[in-house]
């Protein structure tokens, strides 16, 4: 199963960073490959946020939409994508916030999935490997249009 995991340090607090990928229905304004993002449903449960979405990913001819529950506890400063429905056999996604200082923080980010059909597999396995891969780079991005570029 590809895995893909990154520590980075940006200079945003944890909490913009955290409220930045929180904002799930903002993706398809900066996301690789999202094309679309649906809230299906959104509830509270102990103190954490839980989304339910329909994201379409689209590459060339290829759109494939899936659908995952996105736990959002704000006071660890942590979000868990959990694969629902799709063309995965299985999808796991962590995102943690540490902070450093009040402007910086540490953003965690792992992935790993596999697909259902090993043809869409081989289609597109390095196209999602290489979106994948620019993902943390696309939030931080995002963050300085966002909350500014802040000084080093």
């Amino acid at each position: 199963m590809p895995e893909f995991s990154t520590k980075r340090r940006v200079r945003h607090s944890a909490a913009d960073m955290f409220a930045l990928v929180a904002d799930v229905e903002r993706y398809p304004e900066f996301v690789p490959l999202c094309q679309s993002l649906k809230v299906r449903k959104r509830d509270s449960e102990g103190g954490k946020e839980v989304i339910v979405a329909d994201m379409t990913v689209a590459y060339k001819l290829i759109r494939e939409s899936f659908t995952s529950r996105v736990t959002l506890d704000r006071q660890a400063l942590s979000i868990l994508v959990e694969y629902l429905e799709g063309p995965f056999r299985r999808m796991n996604n962590r995102w943690n916030f540490h902070p450093v200082d009040d402007h910086s923080c540490d953003v965690e980010f792992f992935l790993a999935y596999e697909f259902r059909s090993r043809t869409l597999g081989l289609l597109m396995g390095s196209v999602f490997d290489a979106a994948f891969r620019r993902f943390a780079a696309a939030f931080e991005r995002r963050a300085d249009q966002v909350y500014g570029v802040q000084p080093a």
